[in-house]
């Protein structure tokens, strides 16, 4: 019985220690809990303006422009977090050098949010960003160097070159450095299958979202920049987005190759049909605009400095001279000298300036022999070519010839030496002798009879 009684002692004791350690517990459990809450209440969210910067276009030195005035005012409004939102077929090798030096340091936190193909160039300038974020169904990567006309270049020390770059862009925030050179070198060859990627050679790695995230190529994917913003942190109660200016659209427009060739030719055509053909006013009007819209295109993109508006305006000054001031042609050709050095010095490259310079050129050289040949009564040339015919029907009297006075006699009015005035006929003219001297009041008769020149000698 007295065993019973213990053990029945014990229980109840057990019983109570259990529920008078429960509130510690829960106690315990609470301070857990709001040491957790404390914990995530350091991480607050970051407050400021965030910047998103569009990259959705090719990558040249307008685009380049844009994004340095997009920094700027980025940081003039002391702005937290700088995204660029990336969906661009590449471009300019030069270009995205200068904008991923610009990424990379800039002092503002960067992150690109690839919201569909970061290809080429593209890929080298979202590998500069401090983070990468993709849209579901994007890409980034195939970024192998080509010509203008889409080919494959097989420079070893290019291609070297612009490996080492993408390479060093990659391993600045610990990325697989031999996935950024698979990329672009077409011969290499990559075995990466921890990471998700087997690249034979003659193949180009190109990554879509879901493979970049498992690669390390990028952090997150996210349906919005507003969504990746979040991700990151920072509050998106203060976005701004930079917009292209009406001009810096005016001036994708102007600088796309094939525009500004049209424009060229129209320049070409219309100042020297104006020129050669003049009194239209129209061409050249239509060419001088033509030119105008040229370098105001190239001049916002960035590419033309106040130096090509100058040369371009001396070159039409002295092409209007030339018109008007006897130069031999001089004026003229230093007035088209000015014309082309503007145009090369305006495009971003002078290859690309000559190329589209000759096509222009060749094209207006048609239009000009098709103009001048129709309007040919109305050509300039016409002032240096006499087409006068002096005849009586164009009211041209020629001399008439005194053949009647032919051996006719008379008297020296005046002294011959060997020229004077005779008497003849009853009627004074004015006649010649054959060298001789004849004095005054002597006779004489007349020998010969050009034209309006009467000979004549003295008489015995």
């Amino acid at each position: 019985m007295s065993s019973f009684r213990k053990m029945l002692l014990s229980f109840t004791v057990a019983i109570l220690l259990v529920m008078l350690g429960m509130p510690v517990l829960a106690g315990a459990s609470g301070a857990a809990a709001s040491s957790g809450a404390a914990d995530s209440s350091t991480q607050e969210t970051k407050n400021g303006p965030v910047f998103i910067i569009p990259v959705d276009q090719e990558i040249e030195r307008g685009l380049q422009s844009f994004l340095e005035r997009g920094f700027a005012e980025a940081a003039s409004y002391g702005a937290v977090l700088i995204m660029l939102e990336i969906d661009t077929p590449g471009g300019l090798v030069d270009s995205a050098e200068q904008i991923g030096t610009l990424v990379r340091d800039s002092d503002i936190p960067t992150a690109a949010y690839i919201k569909g193909d970061a290809a080429s160039a593209g890929s080298y300038i979202a590998l500069n960003a401090d983070t990468i974020i993709m849209k579901p169904g994007s890409m980034i990567g195939a970024a192998s160097l080509v010509d203008m006309n889409g080919n494959h270049v097989d420079d070893a020390k290019m291609v070297s070159y612009w490996k080492s770059k993408m390479v060093g862009a990659a391993m600045l925030n610990g990325r697989d450095p031999d996935i950024a050179a698979g990329m672009m070198d077409v011969n290499l060859v990559v075995n990466k299958p921890e990471l998700g990627v087997n690249k034979t050679a003659g193949q180009i790695i190109a990554l879509t979202s879901d493979e970049a995230l498992k690669a390390g190529y990028a952090e997150h994917l996210a349906g919005t920049p507003e969504e990746a913003v979040s991700w990151l942190g920072y509050s998106t109660e203060d976005i701004f987005y930079v917009k292209h200016t009406g001009a810096e659209k005016m001036s994708q427009f102007l600088t796309n190759p094939v525009v500004m060739t049209i424009l060229l030719f129209i320049g070409i055509a219309g100042i020297v049909i104006e020129m050669l053909i003049p009194g239209f006013g129209a061409p050249g009007i239509i060419g001088t605009l033509a030119f105008a819209l040229y370098f105001f295109g190239n001049y916002v993109a960035g590419f033309a400095g106040a130096e090509t508006w100058l040369l371009f305006i001396l070159g039409l000054v002295m092409l209007v001279l030339e018109l008007f001031v006897p130069s031999f042609g001089i004026l003229g050709l230093l007035g088209s000298v000015c014309l082309v050095a503007g145009v090369v010095r305006a495009a971003f490259s002078y290859t690309h300036a000559l190329f589209n310079l000759g096509i222009a050129f060749a094209a207006a050289t048609v239009v000009i022999v098709i103009v001048a040949v129709i309007f040919k009564e109305r050509g300039i040339w016409n002032r240096f070519i006499l087409r006068d015919s002096l005849t009586k029907e164009e009211g041209f009297v020629p001399v008439l010839e005194k053949l009647s006075l032919l051996g006719a006699a008379g008297v020296s009015i005046t002294p011959l030496r060997p020229a004077g005035t005779a008497m003849v006929g009853g009627e004074r003219v004015d006649v010649v002798t054959e060298g001789s001297f004849i004095n005054s009041g002597r006779p004489i008769s007349v020998i010969k009879v050009e034209g309006g020149r009467v000979v004549v000698k003295e008489s015995e």
